[in-house]
């Protein structure tokens, strides 16, 4: 055998080799120090980073070049909180009594391609019907395009709270669902609903701490678990390995949730200061979600986009959300890029790091937001969020420097994920 590979080595000396693709990139921004950096090489084998260098590296053998000098390469985005099963409409509602299993699955795999070709090369999806869950599978053995995914299949309510999927359904559709729908009612049913998230194999627990907009429910607000049971689905959460994500919009929710030990809140609207010294005591970030408060907030303006029962919500509390946001990045709190699409067109979530830098923060740290920051928030920074040595090859290129002008993420001329380019 040794002479055999020694034989074909001599008669073509880059058979044994592997191929390299080499991005030549006109600026790199290195999101782990903040900076933007010139003429660079990003050096990929298979689904890997071999080499970060300076100068534009020349090909040998069997490499491959992919010129990008004009434009500005940065690690590919993370979006911390999506919906990938549904995008709003005038029809969402209807949508629970005339769409099957199949249709759900079908729609999920165009907004999937459209979310990676925006260049979000990872999400995290906060909730669907467990299609989701089948989606990522998907995704991962390459049967279809989209971004890397991990997903808490089925949201965790209580009775009537905001993930009761039967809330505003008739009486005798309505019934009495369980954990096994995602519907808790005390610690021990808590418990049961982690475990068979687990069973179904979700990467992440979402549960709902408050009232939602969205829902058919009066309150918009209101805090939906105690404190007792936040603690059992946390513990029970991190035996298992995962990761606790709590939808809150009212303050009396979030203090419960971040005293329980979740990791993110996601919307925060009426985050107040307590919240928001709680949170920097726990370490917990916050997933603002601008795009979709602003999104609602202008959906509601049209006759009939909403049941009767949203539409004071989605007037009184999507607006409020980019100011909550520019208060707690003013307070210090960890904050992770999140935009709830879904409940808004996918494909535009680049759009979240302009209502960002509009609200104060300096565009590298809304860039970092969406790739250290949430790297770390999903569990992940050894794998993605940077572009280092050792790190998945999650590569994407604007046109234009977003450092200067932060509407270039919207202009996304190249995306690679797992080391295979897709735009």
């Amino acid at each position: 055998m040794k002479k055999l590979l020694l034989f074909l080595l001599l008669c073509n000396p880059v058979i044994l080799l592997a191929q390299r693709t080499i991005l030549h990139c006109g600026k790199l921004i290195d999101v782990t120090k903040g900076q933007v950096m010139n003429e660079y090489s990003v050096i990929v084998e298979g689904n890997k980073i071999v080499d970060v260098v300076a100068g534009y590296a020349k090909a040998s053998g069997a490499d491959k070049i992919i010129d990008l000098k004009n434009r500005t390469v940065l690690p590919g985005l993370i979006d911390c909180h999506v919906h990938v099963e549904h995008e709003t409409s005038p029809t969402r509602y209807q949508e629970t009594f005339t769409y099957n299993p199949a249709d759900y699955a079908f729609q999920s795999v165009v907004f999937a391609e459209r979310t990676l070709m925006a260049g979000f090369t990872t999400v995290r999806d906060l909730g669907g019907s467990g299609v989701n869950i089948s989606l990522r599978n998907a995704i991962d053995k390459k049967w279809i395009k989209g971004p890397r995914v991990y997903t808490a299949g089925k949201s965790i309510a209580t009775t009537g709270g905001h993930a009761d999927p039967t809330n505003g359904y008739r009486r005798d559709l309505m019934g009495d669902p369980g954990p096994a729908a995602g519907v808790v009612n005390g610690p021990d049913e808590c418990r049961k609903a982690v475990r068979q998230r687990y069973k179904e194999g979700s990467d992440v627990i979402k549960i709902t701490a408050s009232g939602g907009v969205l829902s058919v429910a009066k309150s918009g607000e209101n805090p939906q678990f105690t404190e007792e049971e936040i603690k059992a689905i946390v513990e029970t959460a991190h035996d298992y390995g995962y990761k606790v994500a709590a939808h809150c919009h009212g303050a009396e929710a979030m203090k419960r949730a971040v005293k329980a030990g979740v990791n993110s809140i996601e919307h925060g609207t009426f985050m107040d200061d307590e919240v928001m010294q709680l949170m920097k005591q726990h370490g917990t970030y916050y997933v603002p979600t601008i795009t979709a408060g602003r999104s609602v907030g202008d959906s509601a303006k049209k006759p009939g986009y909403y049941p009767a029962l949203v539409t004071p919500k989605a007037l009184a509390i999507g607006p409020k959300i980019q100011s909550t946001f520019a208060k707690a990045y003013k307070a210090g709190v960890k904050i992770a890029f999140g935009t709830d699409a879904g409940v808004y067109a996918h494909g535009k979530n680049w759009l979240e790091f302009v209502y960002m830098v509009e609200s104060g923060m300096p565009a590298m740290e809304a860039i970092q937001s969406a790739t250290v920051a949430a790297a770390e928030l999903v569990g992940v920074a050894d794998k993605i969020g940077s572009i280092e040595k050792g790190k998945l090859a999650d590569i994407i290129a604007l046109d234009g420097d977003p450092v200067k002008d932060i509407q270039a993420v919207g202009r996304v001329v190249f995306v690679m994920k797992d080391g295979i380019v897709y735009k």
